[in-house]
């Protein structure tokens, strides 16, 4: 990887579940793609949005670039190091520099673990500082996410579930990592909460240079957050630009549709603006329409749609779009 202002990269990245039958002897009769062939870049220091509707594959897409599900193709690399490559120990080092900030504070909690023990395991399964500079390092993640440092012999379920999501980021943070996968992290949380847990991950990137790679489905929020936007579909990347850029000059059909539900906060401007209503349901990851994944639901759909697939390009400066009628 040339470009030293890119932290990681990722190459044609594909994940494909296979689908098996029978009860003695399986086997596969098909598989469910849910990423397919993914190429982005996420830069030192600034936040990708990726958004989509539920079930495109953004959550396979974050848990694939950190190895936690291995890619069926691809790559990926974080600075100069192919992670697709790694194998147990070696892996397992280079996940200290990667974390993941889970969607479910309440799930990703182990309830039989008090706080301390929580947050001191990733730095005794990484044999990290002494006893006493664990401990220490607790009370500073604590601190660090706004949460009293005496709470480290309370258990997860005497916490509210913004507290519980605190907790979950101060264990992202504890192997001082670089690059974090926010995998929608206010989604399960009051919409009074999400906010100061927003402004909690901008304070801690501004002050700990960190680099996220923000999953999400609701596209105000991921305009607050966001350097640049990635927009998904049906397990492809089919456009990607920076945040103003998006929002303003969307190219995708797909994404002038997802722009075009979002409320606008001005009763006259949400009377007279047009929405793009798309028809049909999505179509199954098991059994994707052949050529471009959203010719079936495009209102601008052509015979090129249906046969080919189209190229992903620039179009702009950094303006990334896969469509044959942009």
């Amino acid at each position: 990887m040339s470009n030293p202002e890119v932290l990681v990269q990722v190459d044609h990245l594909t994940k494909h579940f296979p689908i098996m039958r029978g009860i003695v002897i399986q086997r596969q009769v098909g598989a469910v793609q849910a990423v397919d062939k993914v190429t982005f870049n996420v830069r030192r220091r600034e936040t990708l949005g990726l958004v989509g509707e539920s079930g495109c594959g953004k959550s396979t897409t974050g848990r694939t670039i950190l190895q936690l599900y291995r890619p069926t193709a691809g790559r990926v690399f974080y600075k100069d190091t192919d992670l697709t490559s790694l194998k147990g120990e070696s892996l397992r080092k280079a996940r200290r520099n990667m974390q993941m900030i889970f969607q479910d504070p309440y799930a990703s909690l182990n309830p039989r673990m008090q706080v301390g023990s929580i947050l001191r395991e990733p730095m005794d399964i990484h044999d990290i500082g002494s006893p006493t500079d664990r401990d220490d390092r607790v009370k500073e993640l604590l601190r660090l996410v706004g949460l009293n440092p005496y709470f480290i012999s309370r258990y997860p379920h005497e916490f509210s579930g913004g507290q519980r999501q605190r907790i979950g980021i101060a264990r992202a943070l504890a192997l001082n990592p670089e690059f974090i996968v926010c995998d929608e992290p206010i989604a399960a949380l009051d919409v009074s909460i999400q906010a100061q847990v927003v402004n909690l991950l901008q304070e801690l990137q501004q002050k700990l240079g960190l680099t996220y790679l923000f999953i999400a489905h609701d596209l105000s929020m991921v305009r607050h957050i966001s350097d640049r936007t990635a927009v998904m579909y049906l397990g492809k990347v089919v456009e990607l630009a920076d945040r103003d850029e998006l929002y303003l000059h969307p190219a995708h059909p797909y994404t002038q549709a997802l722009l075009s539900a979002v409320p606008i906060p001005d009763p006259v401007k949400e009377r007279e603006r047009q929405r793009t209503i798309l028809e049909g349901d999505v179509p199954s990851p098991a059994n994707p329409p052949a050529g471009c994944r959203f010719h079936p639901r495009c209102p601008r759909t052509d015979n090129i749609c249906k046969e080919k697939e189209p190229e992903w390009r620039e179009i702009t400066t950094d303006h990334w779009v896969a469509c044959h009628m942009v």
